[in-house]
């Protein structure tokens, strides 16, 4: 069998099974802020947010900042003033209920009965004081981290979910919840499988995953396209144990510009959030990624955790930042055609659809190459493309000619590291070669 008929089998059969449905207006994306607890001025973040198309804001409800003193809750007046600020820009948010407070057992997590209490204490009161202003709730964040092999560990894990979900729908039906916030380690030490194993999935309505592989050497190494192969596995995975399909939520993923072992360029940041975005898109398990974060944590080049962002530490924006604006709309606005795309090993030609207007999503693994695109609109003049090398320039006309025949146009376009987004005005097939 042909190498890129054996990739398109392994496609359809992998990525677009599963039982999965997923809309157009259903993908999120999402960024990681720490606004909630800043006490500087919200309107610039949230302004750059809603204009690089992030619809959703992912943040922490600390428990230790709700509970300062034992059995005395309040609620912080900047939560409201950025949550405010949040809804002012349209963009939807998902708050974490986690982390642990110094009143019980010395910040532990809530394992035993007197910690579990005192935590549900909290749910129940921020769950009742932000009742219908909340999208999502994570319950927990990373709960793996400090031992994902043990198996009492996701038990506990397991009945606090429960626990909290049950306390949730019943404070704020209409709430969204998810759970795992599963690190690498976790996702290869099978603990998001005995979480789905020990029933989760029957309280919440998505598992949500910080799927990071910067420092990845084996595999296929840390690109996007390993790390989709490497997702589609685990996703496949979890429906088997859960009989399922078990929807995905990629609640911290990003690649760090930083000049250590496991960073990248800011270049090659952009270009890895390009195709790290739509390769999520186009998986009919994931219902949205959410960056991590929204800006540097700090100033240093070389650490690693001041680089993850999409602007640097004084809200200028990086490269990163300027191609998810380039590409937000094909995200979230768009229809996936899997029957005109096609996936190889080194070649990616995903097609898209708004009503009747058509774009194909183009890139090259590794070398680039000439790629001949034919589409039955008549089009006239040069390719209209965005090219997320430049994606600050936005949709242009290219010195790529269209060619038209009687029955369909042909142009050449060169695949590259970045993907092009190339209209097909009102086609109606393509054909690529």
């Amino acid at each position: 069998m042909p190498r890129l008929l054996q990739r398109l089998v392994w496609l359809l059969l992998g990525l677009f099974t599963h039982g999965h449905a997923k809309a157009a207006d259903n993908f999120i994306v999402g960024v990681g802020t720490h606004l909630l607890h800043s006490t500087g001025p919200v309107a610039r973040p949230t302004l750059l947010m809603k204009e690089a198309g992030i619809v959703s804001a992912r943040d922490d409800l600390f428990w230790s900042t709700v509970e300062l003193e034992p059995k005395r809750l309040n609620f912080p007046l900047g939560w409201q003033r950025y949550l405010q600020a949040l809804r002012d820009r349209q963009i939807g948010n998902m708050l974490i209920l986690g982390y642990g407070n110094q009143w019980y057992e010395r910040d532990a997590k809530p394992r035993s009965p007197f910690v579990r209490d005192a935590f549900a204490n909290y749910v129940n009161f921020v769950s009742r004081r932000l009742r219908g202003q909340v999208d999502f709730y994570e319950i927990w964040n990373e709960w793996d981290l400090e031992d994902p092999t043990s198996d009492a560990f996701s038990r506990d894990y397991a009945a606090l979910i429960k626990e909290t979900s049950e306390l949730l729908r019943s404070n704020d039906p209409n709430v969204r919840l998810i759970a795992g916030a599963v690190t690498t380690q976790g996702l290869q030490e099978g603990f998001a499988d005995r979480l789905v194993e020990a029933g989760v999935m029957d309280d919440l309505d998505g598992l949500s995953l910080h799927p990071y592989v910067h420092c990845r050497k084996d595999h296929g190494g840390n690109t996007p396209e390993s790390w989709i192969k490497w997702l589609s596995d685990i996703s496949t995975r979890l429906d088997a144990l859960a009989r399922r399909p078990v929807p995905l939520y990629l609640t911290e993923m990003s690649w760090p510009s930083a000049d250590e072992p496991c960073g990248v360029s800011e270049t090659t940041q952009a270009a890895y959030l390009a195709r790290g975005f739509f390769l999520a898109r186009i998986h009919p398990a994931i219902q949205g990624m959410w960056w991590y974060d929204l800006y540097n944590d700090g100033r240093d080049p070389k650490e690693r955790e001041h680089n993850f962002g999409l602007l640097d530490n004084d809200l200028n924006p990086k490269p990163a930042y300027t191609t998810l604006k380039a590409i937000a709309p094909y995200l979230s606005q768009y229809s996936y055609d899997p029957r005109h795309s096609v996936i190889s090993d080194s070649l990616y030609q995903l097609r898209f659809a708004k009503g009747d207007e058509q774009v194909l999503v183009i890139w090259a693994v590794g070398q680039s190459r000439q790629v001949r695109i034919e589409s039955s609109a008549l089009l006239k003049g040069g390719a209209r493309l965005v090219d997320t090398r430049q994606a600050g320039v936005g949709m242009r006309e290219s010195e790529n000619p269209w060619d038209c025949g009687e029955h369909y146009c042909t142009t050449v376009i060169t695949a590259s590291e970045f993907p092009k987004i190339i209209s097909l005005g009102k086609a109606n097939w393509l054909f690529t070669q």
